[in-house]
């Protein structure tokens, strides 16, 4: 039974039942990067396979092969290639994601955050059923380039985190807005981590398509939890056309509209902070499965599965670290520790010839996923309430753009390289780090001055 019918100009009552919980976006984010963590690193490992194939290539996957250390140009073609196709999706995901997530983030502020969350799940559903097809039917790898991009066109999984974080904010207190913006993003890295150990078991026997069918299964739950489940966090509800302009003027006069009580200066220096943060992260992420599938550490599906759920592990123990940290420190400097643990972490990578070696770059990684909450939770104190959506949906638009110039830099700079110094693409993003290290410094002693306000909301 519903909440009884409001009169005109009354506040859209809450449904008393339908919906299991309000605001309880975690199952989502969870379930989703599930999915994206199973395709990512298979779907590498399956252009490698397809290109080797197609060029007759069949060496340096072994270890006795391993050991020779001499450039084979056959096997530089296969990653030049598998480089490439990973930029060209990535690409097309943030061309028309730079539009659709700006528009339904702020489109969310008015309809409520479920309809999004429906329309990304769509759409990364539609992008593994693409996938199944291509690897099933041996299609032309355009179509996964396809899949991304109407992936995109519904959202994607930057306009899933959108709404994911604006409910969070909607239903939290400042006080506690940081730790469960990190919790949120602990639920990412604890399904990083399962995904990884699960689809390195899945490809043992380098059966593609297996981690796609599970990643639609999963996918298919989520769909129907936003749809059916997601209790709506926005109070006020209004209906509004999707396709009108002032969905976008809503997140550019974030930056731009004078209002005493916030800083513009401080929004975009913070979006510059996170941007930078994010390129490097997505950045090593792409070349980091191709890396390590190379010679000289040639890992296996094994191996591969191992390095991914190390590299999801900062989400869990960055939450925990956080917790800990904030009771004797202000949250900018855990933030500061955690961009030295990072950089140490690149630098590591960038000289890593051994397994045991590369194992500790990801070991110093552990803080290193501190900052992004930290930021986001700054950025949601510095808006209105009414300004959430159109506010993380200007951070997916700056995770697209991040994704863009992490795909552009790194997935070209790592085969033009390869003869120079192959881990010099994560010695660029260690000193890429300084910069928001640099930015956090001077953002906390802006916080101190006497002019400087901050809104203090409450769910």
């Amino acid at each position: 039974m519903e909440g009884r019918a409001n009169s005109p100009g009354e506040p859209r009552a809450w449904p008393t039942r339908s919906v299991l919980c309000r605001g309880c976006v975690e199952p989502l984010v969870f379930l989703a990067n599930f999915a994206l963590v199973l395709q990512g690193p298979v779907t590498t490992q399956y252009l490698w396979h397809r290109f080797s194939a197609d060029l007759g290539y069949n060496g340096t996957r072994h270890r006795g092969s391993c050991s020779n250390h001499s450039v084979d140009p056959v096997a530089q073609k296969v990653e030049t290639l598998t480089s490439h196709w990973t930029l060209y999706m990535n690409l097309g995901g943030f061309l028309v994601g730079l539009f659709s997530s700006t528009l339904l983030g702020a489109w969310s502020d008015c309809v409520g955050r479920r309809p999004l969350l429906v329309l990304a799940s769509l759409g990364l559903l539609l992008q593994t059923v693409l996938s199944i097809f291509v690897v099933q039917l041996q299609l032309h790898i355009g179509y996964l380039v396809l899949g991304r991009i109407l992936c995109a066109l519904l959202g994607d999984f930057s306009g899933l985190l959108a709404a994911g974080f604006a409910s969070v904010a909607d239903v939290s207190s400042s006080r506690t807005r940081t730790i469960r913006m990190a919790l949120l993003e602990a639920c990412i890295g604890v399904a990083g981590m399962l995904a990884s150990f699960i689809g390195g078991y899945l490809l043992q026997e380098q059966v593609y398509v297996n981690p796609f069918w599970l990643a639609l299964a999963l996918l298919t739950v989520m769909t129907l939890y936003a749809a059916f489940c997601f209790g709506e966090t926005v109070k006020e509800r209004t209906p509004t056309r999707l396709f009108t302009l002032r969905h976008h003027r809503s997140i550019i006069q974030l930056y731009v509209t004078q209002a005493p009580e916030k800083s513009r200066k401080h929004l975009a220096l913070y979006s510059l902070a996170i941007f930078v943060m994010i390129t490097v992260h997505l950045g090593a992420q792409d070349i980091l499965t191709l890396y390590e599938l190379s010679a000289p550490l040639c890992w296996d599906s094994r191996l591969i599965s191992y390095g991914s759920a190390a590299q999801q592990l900062p989400y869990l123990t960055s939450l925990l670290g956080l917790r800990l940290l904030q009771y004797c420190l202000a949250d900018t400097w855990v933030a500061e520790i955690g961009l030295i643990f990072n950089i140490l972490g690149m630098m590591f990578f960038a000289f890593a010839t051994t397994t045991p070696l590369m194992f500790t770059g990801y070991g110093l990684l552990f803080l290193s996923l501190v900052v992004t909450p930290i930021i986001r939770a700054k950025l949601s104190r510095r808006v209105r309430q009414s300004e959430q959506g159109a506010l993380f949906s200007a951070l997916a638009c700056v995770n697209g753009l991040a994704m863009l110039m992490a795909s552009g830099i790194f997935n070209s700079l790592y085969p033009a390289t390869l003869n120079l110094m192959k881990g010099f693409p994560f010695l660029l993003g260690a000193g890429l780090l300084f910069i928001p290290a640099i930015l956090m410094g001077i953002l906390e002693r802006d916080n101190h001055c006497p002019e400087f306000q901050e809104f203090s909301q409450s769910p």
